[in-house]
């Protein structure tokens, strides 16, 4: 008796979860017609709760009546749930045109296609219905000759990614506004990470020439780090575009970044007054004929480094540059907006070094704690990069140790210091040794080292659904396709990602953490494609999908279709980013 009756319970509530959604032609009634003059009147009634996507709406005339579509009266799409959908029941106008040679009655087949969701959760299946016509040709206007037929219209417009979309800028822009909009894009780039490190380099080129450098001389050093930084990101990114390599990742092997970071701890000796750095008095004199430019070819050499070591950053301008360079072959269009790119990327590092050559302090105590503090920033830029090849636990503690001897030699434990430099100094003192605290106590955390003393039951919703984000980890090609062919039927978000690539970190740490987007995120089956080896594998992957560096994120739909225009190359928002996902 008991098992019937929990049955009988067990029924009603599948029956009354039912009740909830409509059966399809409920839900969906079209009603096609044609009226007097020969247009068609399509209408899509909808029941309450219930819309249709924009971008499934299709209305289409078979080929081979000689009639097509010419033109559409349609109403206006809303935005709901992130997507454009039709909250009421849209009607469409259907103007037709006809061949020159079409004369009399002809057949045609008129389809309506459409997709709808209900407010309560379900998605139904895509419909098509098909009609038949007779129409009078007579009351149809000829189709032009120089319009192309109309044989079906899908009532959007192709979406492009912001990738594409700058390609195409290029394609068909006049070189003036291309070489205009990329110094633009620049100069938008040089407010992101990927360039703040290259402040204390240049600022610490320009301290380091002396007391007796003028603002000529500082414009001039800034200038030719600046150029050679542009040089360097014009070559790297045709070689790039033409040969779809990504010749940054080369450059971020544990031997080169160890190399390069070595460079920095020994700027950073020189500006703590151990050694005076320049070139051999030989060499200057062959490579230069006058004195004054004694140094040049150093700056020259260090900018071109740098732009490739220390930023190995991928936006959505520079990928837009490579796609044209690697779909035209147009290597000397694509590299003058690269350089354009560069040069205003570099505008704010020419104004940084020409400040530090023209407030530069006069000899003295001053000029001590200024070439000081720019030491200690190059020391800082040295544990950046090596955060690329090291264990977090490594560049944590070296910089809680850098900050421990810069804030003992501020003057933290000195009474008699500045109330101001010794505020400073305490500061900086607590938030080192909270570091090292943190790295004793197992945090991997910069912003908030000493989490780990925080107890687990109150940890927070962010902490949770960050732990709950999980990525499948693929490097090769062949991995990719296994776990696409696994998961076909769901949406799939692939994460281009590199253990060097600063942007990627960012956008784990910010993005992927927090809590609306983590959430939303689920989603999605999530796969991160591991290019830090750079090995033949990782090129072929990147090559596939056209990924000429990471941070890039792409997108599959349910037919495991590839959505290029959902494709986002670079750091985004978590807020952006959420809105993009409810798009998808």
């Amino acid at each position: 008796m008991k098992k019937i009756l929990l049955l009988l319970i067990m029924s009603t509530l599948v029956l009354s979860a039912a009740n909830k959604f409509l059966m399809p032609d409920v839900a969906f009634i079209p009603d096609v017609q044609v009226n007097s003059k020969m247009q068609i009147e399509a209408v899509v009634n909808i029941a309450e709760e219930i819309y249709l996507y924009d971008e499934q709406l299709k209305l289409e005339v078979k080929e081979g009546s000689g009639v097509s579509i010419s033109n559409v009266a349609r109403p206006k799409s809303v935005e709901h749930h992130g997507t454009m959908v039709f909250l009421d029941s849209p009607s469409f106008l259907v103007t037709l045109q006809k061949e020159p040679d079409i004369t009399g009655t002809k057949k045609i087949e008129f389809s309506l296609s459409y997709q709808g969701c209900s407010e309560q959760g379900l998605c139904y299946e895509p419909f098509t219905k098909v009609y038949n016509f007779d129409i009078d040709t007579s009351k149809l206007s000829i189709a032009s000759s120089s319009k192309p037929e109309l044989k079906s219209l899908n009532l959007n417009k192709e979406e492009k990614s912001e990738t594409d979309a700058i390609a195409d800028t290029i394609k068909s822009g006049s070189v003036f506004v291309i070489l205009l909009t990329f110094l633009g894009f620049g100069l938008l780039l040089a407010l992101t990470p990927c360039v703040f490190p290259m402040i204390p380099i240049i600022s610490g080129v320009i301290i380091s020439q002396g007391d007796g450098i003028t603002t000529k001389k500082a414009f001039m050093l800034s200038f030719i780090y600046v150029l050679a930084m542009a040089v360097a990101y014009t070559i790297a990114g045709v070689l790039a575009g033409l040969f779809g390599s990504n010749l940054q990742a080369a450059l971020q092997t544990p031997w080169v970044i160890y190399s390069f970071s070595a460079v920095f701890v020994a700027l950073a000796l020189s500006m703590f007054g151990y050694y005076e750095l320049k070139l051999p008095d030989a060499i200057v004199a062959k490579a230069s004929a006058s004195s004054h430019k004694s140094g040049y070819i150093g700056v020259a050499i260090m900018g071109f480094l740098s732009a490739l070591i220390v930023g190995p950053c991928v936006a959505a301008p520079l990928a837009g540059a490579l796609v044209y360079i690697g779909q035209t072959g147009d290597a000397v269009l694509g590299g003058m907006a690269l350089f354009s790119m560069s040069i205003g990327m570099g505008v704010p590092l020419i104004l940084v070094g020409v400040s530090a050559g023209k407030f530069m302090p006069k000899p003295g105590a001053w000029m001590t704690m200024v070439s000081a503090i720019f030491g200690v920033m190059m020391l800082g830029v040295a544990i950046w990069m090596l955060e690329r090849v090291t264990d977090i636990y490594v560049t944590m503690a070296l910089y809680s140790m850098l900050g421990i001897s810069f804030s003992i030699y501020l003057g933290t434990f000195d009474k008699d210091s500045h109330i101001f430099k010794r505020s400073v100094a305490v500061i900086m003192f607590i938030y080192s040794v909270s570091l090292l605290i943190g790295v004793l106590g197992g945090s991997t955390s910069m912003s908030k080292p000493l989490s780990f003393l925080k107890p687990q039951a109150a940890s927070s919703i962010t902490q949770m659904k960050s732990k709950d984000t999980k990525f499948l980890r693929v490097t090769s090609v062949v991995e990719l396709d296994e776990l696409l062919n696994k998961h076909k039927g769901k949406k799939i978000m692939i994460d281009f990602y590199a253990d060097w690539c600063s942007s990627c970190k960012e956008l784990e740490e910010v993005t992927f953490a927090d809590a609306k987007v983590a959430n939303k995120m689920r989603e999605f089956i999530l796969i991160k494609a591991d290019v830090t080896a750079n090995k033949q594998e990782q090129k072929d992957l990147s090559k596939k999908y056209g990924v000429f560096g990471p941070p890039v994120l792409i997108f599959f739909d349910e037919k495991s279709n590839v959505l290029k225009s959902k494709s986002i190359v670079g750091f985004i928002e978590p807020e952006e980013f959420l809105t993009h996902l409810n798009k998808i």
